[in-house]
């Protein structure tokens, strides 16, 4: 699989145009593209700051993989992994 950020723990997916939140790895970070879902999941994660152009950067997560810690507009976040695939973003090189 070829990356396209210069993170060593990334695990973007192979598209360089558009990736799932869930998928990047550790202190990778990009743009938000789109958000999908159902409407009040769409509705929410929008509330939360995931509009279109928002940089964001992924922290950390927990044991088990499940939640995962984003840094989003100066501020810090936890989404589910079912959560956080319904956010499209442009993947970005630190």
């Amino acid at each position: 699989m070829r990356k396209f950020c210069t993170v060593e723990s990334c695990n973007q997916c192979d598209d360089p145009r558009t990736c799932t939140l869930n998928r990047l790895g550790i202190g990778c970070c990009g743009q938000v593209h789109s958000v999908g879902g159902d409407m009040d999941l769409r509705r929410r994660l929008l509330e939360m700051g995931f509009c279109n152009g928002a940089n964001v950067e992924v922290i950390r997560r927990a044991p088990l993989g499940d939640p995962i810690e984003f840094r989003l507009r100066g501020y810090h976040l936890s989404l589910r992994d079912e959560q956080a695939r319904h956010v499209n973003i442009l993947p970005a090189s630190r």
